[in-house]
């Protein structure tokens, strides 16, 4: 396949920034990265390189600083498309910074939004996500399922964005969007070589587990286990994360290929299958061969009982299936884990 079209990834150096951008290259793609580095390490760029063969061009550029893009945009005439994953995107982190989470998603979007259009780029895909839909009324969750009141400023911004993003095309902007609504992201490269790496005390359980089991955490909390699910804990839709990034390219294929059905589409990404916390920490006990230290605490506020994704419509239109299953992922997240800590000397 002949692609060589040049694509504009931000957040490229994050997590699924970073993997969408290996497949990208994998396939044929030129990527220009740009990412501020609030929450991604440059050494990544390098790993990129390991794994693909190619260093992408990288900018350490703000998305809120509309010269900046303009700047990328001006020595990249040729970008034919954006996949836009750069956002804060702590849960915690947003209801205590509000402020900080609307200037940071809602203004780098705008920025884009005005910026493309001169440079003639018309194609963008949107990292959204499942926290739209709340708790869902019913299970599966389709694509039609009502959008609820956010449970944090971070969800919030991802349901202003989108509707950012459709005014725009009502608004007469000729622009085609694929607004990717992701399930959980887990899991890390096969190669070991790039995988979550979050700062601090890890938000999400994967990379809690897996911290844990090499020594950095003590404990895992696991929020509960009186909720109205088989085994009393929260269940999630966990996908693999590069499934997820070839989703992306998939989409973004679509639009270029002009096979989307209207300019403003989106889509459920996840595997359609739901998991227990308690599931996901024997699957890694399984796969591991570790036993992992936890305490059953009580619930978390703001926590959803169970949701998972109905995955018809990105299964039949996009013509993608999620592949990798819970094992692969908790395999190839734990894998990462010690390569890092072995690179990186800390145990």
């Amino acid at each position: 396949m002949n692609t060589s079209s040049k694509i504009l990834v931000t957040g490229g150096t994050g997590y699924i920034g970073s993997h969408t951008t290996v497949e990208l290259i994998i396939q044929g793609y030129d990527v220009v990265i740009v990412d501020n580095l609030s929450n991604s390490e440059l050494f990544i760029l390098d790993r990129i390189e390991e794994i693909t063969g190619v260093k992408p061009a990288f900018y350490d550029y703000d998305l809120t600083n509309r010269n900046q893009i303009r700047q990328i945009f001006s020595e990249h005439p040729d970008i034919k498309g954006i996949i836009h994953f750069a956002a804060s995107k702590a849960v915690g982190e947003s209801v205590e910074k509000p402020l900080l989470y609307y200037r940071n998603n809602l203004n780098s979007l705008i920025n884009l939004l005005e910026e493309m259009q001169p440079a003639g780029i018309s194609h963008f895909v949107f990292s959204s996500s499942c926290t739209v839909y709340g708790q869902p009324d019913k299970l599966p969750v389709t694509e039609h399922a009502p959008v609820k009141p956010a449970l944090s400023p971070y969800g919030n911004t991802k349901k202003i964005c989108e509707d950012i993003l459709k005014d725009t095309i009502a608004g007469g902007k000729d622009i085609n969007v694929e607004a990717l609504r992701y399930f959980n992201p887990i899991g890390a490269h096969a190669s070991g070589l790039i995988g979550e790496l979050p700062r601090g005390i890890p938000n999400n359980l994967v990379p809690f587990i897996t911290q844990t089991a090499i020594g950095i955490r003590e404990e895992l909390k696991v929020f509960g286990d009186d909720y109205n699910t088989p085994d009393g804990s929260c269940i999630r839709d966990y996908i693999h994360v590069v499934d997820l990034a070839k989703a992306h390219i998939v989409a973004l294929r679509r639009m270029m290929a002009r096979e989307n059905k209207s300019k403003y589409e989106m889509f459920n990404l996840g595997t359609g299958n739901g998991y227990s916390v308690l599931e996901v920490i024997k699957s890694f006990e399984k796969v591991s061969g570790h036993q992992l230290n936890y305490k059953i605490v009580d619930r978390r506020p703001g926590d959803i009982e169970q949701i998972w994704a109905d995955t018809t419509l990105a299964n039949n239109e996009l013509g993608w299936k999620a592949e990798l299953g819970i094992d692969e992922m908790m395999r190839s997240s734990w894998e990462w884990e010690k390569k890092y800590r072995n690179a990186s000397k800390k145990y």
